[in-house]
């Protein structure tokens, strides 16, 4: 039985490995992909995400959509200084990799979702289309399954000591998600920055294959230094390794809060006692994970594709 995903993303180098993972796992089920503004700009996400669906022959099977252009109230800083000036330096993909769909990613999300009878969201960017698809079609919140969302930290920031980026791009976007309603999973930097590509395993992707060639390719000019010398974090491929490999991470039910305004702006704040939301909890977040399987994992789906 497959999984019936949407992926919401903004490649950036991570969202592009997750791409290739979600595209070439015949358990995952990939039935659109929409694009926002966050690692660059929203025409060079889209254009990225088309990229990575034209390598591997899906244009005609996975529509693209381009999303929001910039964040709810929030004024836009990108990341090029971590994905490079196109979100994904290193390798050609050449110039005919199509074009996105005429549906506005809200509309695609919208008729995506309520065509299906449940299908898990996976946002690897900023919440902003999702935000937008919720406030003007709440409808669709009863048909997702889940969202299962890279984004978030309990135990600190790498944008500010207390905020992740794909929180920090957009808050007031991430505020509406958490309050939603929908069932979160949290895949924040908690695990995120355990489950990292080894340099011995990035070497080894260069010569396994086509793939294994345009990912080493990618990641060797991913400047996301924080996973120290142990390391490439490959933050947005957890959410697709939680949806195939859920009992390779240890999770925790938590209300989640997100601040809006202020030096802590984008920090997702963990209700760890129960205090303030009479023990309701809204996010599975995730606190731990296998990074030797990880790692393993990420090698062995690569080596099974083109």
């Amino acid at each position: 039985m497959t999984t019936k995903i949407i992926m919401d993303t903004d490649p950036g180098i991570d969202d592009a490995a997750a791409l290739t993972m979600a595209i070439n796992n015949p358990a995952i089920d990939l039935k659109l992909v929409t694009a926002v503004a966050g690692n660059v700009t929203v025409d060079k996400t889209t254009a990225n995400a088309l990229k990575i669906v034209n390598f591997f022959g899906k244009g005609d099977q996975i529509p693209v959509a381009a999303g929001a252009a910039e964040p709810l109230i929030k004024p836009f800083e990108d990341a090029a200084r971590i994905h490079g000036e196109s979100g994904m330096e290193g390798y050609d993909f050449g110039d005919n990799y199509g074009h996105p769909i005429a549906k506005t990613a809200v509309q695609a999300l919208h008729d995506a979702i309520m065509a299906e009878d449940e299908v898990t969201l996976v946002p690897t960017g900023s919440y902003t289309n999702i935000a937008l698809l919720f406030k003007e079609y709440p409808e669709v919140k009863s048909h997702i399954k889940q969202i299962v969302a890279m984004g978030g930290s309990i135990s600190g920031g790498n944008m500010t000591s207390a905020a992740e980026f794909n929180v920090f791009t957009d808050p007031d976007a991430a505020r509406i998600m958490y309050e939603s309603g929908v069932p979160i999973v949290m895949v924040g930097l908690d695990v995120t920055l355990k489950a990292l590509l080894t340099d011995a395993s990035l070497k080894q992707l260069k010569d396994m294959n086509e793939t294994g060639q345009m990912l080493y390719g990618l990641i060797s000019h991913y400047n996301d230094v924080s996973g120290g010398d142990q390391g490439r974090p490959m933050h947005d491929v957890n959410t697709i390794f939680y949806l195939l490999h859920p009992e390779a991470f240890t999770t925790k039910d938590l209300w989640i809060d997100v601040q809006t305004d202020g030096p802590a702006i984008g920090a997702t704040i963990a209700d760890v006692r129960g205090a303030y939301h009479d023990g309701k909890t809204n996010a599975k977040v995730c606190v731990d994970i296998d990074d030797e399987f990880f790692n393993n994992w990420f090698l062995d789906q690569v080596a099974q594709m083109k």
